[in-house]
């Protein structure tokens, strides 16, 4: 089976089991912890992937580093999965675990790469465009790419919306090319 199937059924059995227990929102802020940890340490990473050290060795790291700072049923999901020797999925468990909490809460996350910062009425329009399209509360991650020079690109899960200047000079051409009135000069 493959890690991406494995991760989002460990990931949904401690969603659910975090429900149960009436601590989810405590539990997606430990894997959200987590992937920030792991996305900053390059090494722990290695670690967790890495064959060669004991998982007993593995679940004491993962105990120190963050045996105080998550809650008990993350820290009890940590120790499962080390017993299971499924340590290197936990980067894909929690990056799961956060797409399937954002599902079950109705939240759309959405990127938007701009040349210039936006206005609070820009990150509103913007907002306004992804509830429009998904009918969910979104999440807006603003990217600011001078390389853009104008217009905006919208990302909403595998959709784009891409608006910039580069594009529609793109489109014009193009449009100029399949015209056979008109002949280059």
């Amino acid at each position: 089976m493959s890690e991406e199937r494995v991760a989002s059924r460990y990931a949904k059995s401690l969603l659910e089991l975090s429900q149960e227990k009436g601590s989810l929102e405590k539990v997606y802020e430990d894997m959200g912890f987590f992937s920030q940890t792991l996305e900053n340490s390059r090494d722990l990473r290695l670690v967790l992937r890495n064959p060669i050290i004991k998982h007993d060795k593995k679940l004491a790291i993962l105990t120190s580093l963050f045996g105080g700072r998550v809650s008990e049923l993350t820290n009890a999901f940590f120790k499962i999965i080390t017993q299971k020797n499924r340590e290197e999925i936990l980067e894909s468990v929690a990056t799961e675990f956060v797409k399937q909490y954002n599902e079950v809460k109705g939240i759309q996350k959405a990127t938007v790469t701009t040349a210039v910062p936006l206005t609070p009425e820009l990150r509103a329009t913007f907002q306004q465009m992804v509830v429009e399209r998904t009918g969910k509360t979104v999440e807006l991650q603003e990217v600011v790419d001078p390389a853009v020079i104008g217009g905006y690109v919208l990302r909403i899960g595998d959709q784009q919306i891409d608006n910039t200047v580069r594009t529609n000079v793109q489109k014009l051409k193009n449009k100029f090319k399949e015209n056979p009135y008109i002949t280059k000069l």
